[in-house]
């Protein structure tokens, strides 16, 4: 469904993406898991037509999208990470103007599913400016599932909610994905890809350094992690291969010891030897 080849992209002397390659299926939830500033926003503004890259092509369904943006469009939907809704309006007008836009049939009856799938349609008619930032969140969700695209591009969708939200968010995406929607997520939250992801990309400084489902990425670095605090008040981390071995090492340590299971940080983390932020 997307396949990308060396995508290189720079501002001046900054290297945004350097020679990416990267295949995404269809009906997959494919999440981009990397700091702020790795590449991740630059990488889904080439794929959606608003930047272009410096040298190598970007396609999907075979359609490149550098070349042919217009043929692509309606293949998709993209909920930015920059909040654009129209606070002066309420939520049924912003979604009534986007259709309106693109020229959506039936229009009444898709903002009326649509509303509904992401439990806005009580509040159809109140103003956006007075909306939390999961409802608008979920607005602008809605909105990108509006004109029922193929491909689902969300940029740091649960940027700055509280988990309770956050996890009311993700019940609405694995909703979208089993409609059979291809769905990309960027996100710098852990939790999030691993709640949610089929397979993730990682980046770090516009490269990408690790590809393939959670579990195995986890399962390659080793699945537990022994954890203490030293003298000087840094924590110290080792990765173990299992749980007998994290068990061993711990008895091995005076006290204040902990054994967890490894997460996708600690995968950046021994790859980069620094952390997600």
């Amino acid at each position: 469904m997307i396949k990308i080849d060396a995508v290189t992209k720079k501002y001046g002397t900054i290297t945004a993406l350097e020679h990416i390659d990267l295949s995404i299926g269809k009906g997959e939830i494919f999440g981009l898991l990397g700091p702020n500033g790795a590449g991740k926003t630059t990488l889904i503004k080439i794929l959606t037509a608003l930047s272009r890259p410096d040298s190598g092509t970007c396609a999907i369904d075979g359609i490149d999208v550098a070349a042919e943006p217009d043929r692509i469009k309606p293949y998709i939907g993209v909920a930015p990470q920059e909040n654009n809704l129209d606070r002066e309006l309420t939520a049924y007008e912003n979604l009534l103007i986007y259709a309106m836009l693109h020229r959506c049939t039936d229009r009444e009856t898709r903002i009326a599913e649509t509303l509904k799938r992401v439990d806005l349609w009580d509040r159809k008619d109140s103003i956006v400016a007075g909306f939390s930032g999961g409802m608008q969140r979920r607005l602008l969700l809605a909105r990108s599932l509006l004109t029922e695209p193929a491909i689902l591009f969300l940029d740091e969708p649960s940027l700055g909610l509280d988990p309770q939200i956050r996890r009311q968010l993700w019940d609405i995406i694995r909703k979208t994905r089993i409609d059979g929607r291809t769905v990309v997520i960027t996100t710098h939250y852990i939790e999030e890809a691993e709640a949610l992801c089929n397979r993730v990309g990682i980046l770090a400084k516009g490269r990408l350094i690790a590809l393939d489902a959670p579990d195995n990425l986890k399962m390659n670095v080793g699945r537990f992690v022994v954890e203490r605090i030293n003298e000087d008040g840094k924590l110290i981390q080792r990765i173990c291969p299992t749980r007998d071995a994290a068990h061993d090492m711990a008895r091995g340590e005076n006290n204040g010891v902990t054994v967890r299971k490894t997460n996708l940080e600690d995968v950046f983390i021994q790859l980069t030897g620094e952390r997600l932020e």
